[in-house]
C-alpha cells in the first residue's frame, strides 16, 4: 500500500507540474501583446535580420525575432511565450552574423548591411497595444 501511495503522489506532483509549466509557456500574461511584421531594405524582403524590442523605459525583458526569406519576423518574449511587453519600444535591426564552428567563424569578415541608423544608433521605435500588433519597417540602405 505504501509504494502505491508513493506513485500515486508521484504521478500527481508530475502532473501538477506538467500542467503549470504548459500553463506558464503558451499565449500571453496579460502584460504582453502579440508583435509581428516584415522587414524590408530598399522595398525588397530582408532575410536573415534580428529584431530587436526594448521597452523605452528599460524595466523589462527585451524580445526579439528572426526574419525569414520573406522577411516576415515574430518576437518572442522568452523560451516558448510570444510577444512583447506592452507599451512604447526602442528597436534595433540588425543582421544575423554567420554561425559555425569558431575556427570557421572566426575567418569570415562579417560586415553589418543595415545602417547604423536601425541598429548601433537605432532611430526606431515602436509601441505594443494588447492583442496582435503588426509592425513593419521599410529601412532604405542610403
Amino acid at each position: 500500500m505504501k509504494s502505491t501511495h508513493g506513485r500515486t503522489t508521484a504521478f500527481l506532483l508530475t502532473l501538477l507540474l506538467s500542467i503549470s509549466v504548459i500553463g506558464c509557456s503558451s499565449g500571453d500574461d496579460g502584460n504582453l501583446g502579440s508583435v509581428s511584421g516584415t522587414v524590408t531594405l530598399d522595398g525588397k524582403p530582408y532575410p536573415g535580420a534580428v529584431v530587436t524590442f526594448t521597452p523605452s523605459n528599460n524595466q523589462g525583458r527585451p524580445s526579439k525575432g528572426l526574419t525569414d526569406e520573406s522577411g516576415q519576423y515574430e518576437l518572442i518574449y522568452i523560451r516558448t511565450t510570444r510577444g512583447a511587453e506592452k507599451g512604447d519600444h526602442r528597436v534595433r535591426i540588425t543582421t544575423l552574423p554567420p554561425s559555425g564552428p569558431p575556427e570557421v567563424v572566426s575567418k569570415i569578415k562579417f560586415k553589418e548591411t543595415v545602417p547604423k541608423k536601425y541598429n548601433t544608433r537605432s532611430e526606431l521605435t515602436a509601441t505594443v497595444e494588447s492583442g496582435s500588433n503588426e509592425i513593419n519597417f521599410e529601412l532604405d540602405s542610403k
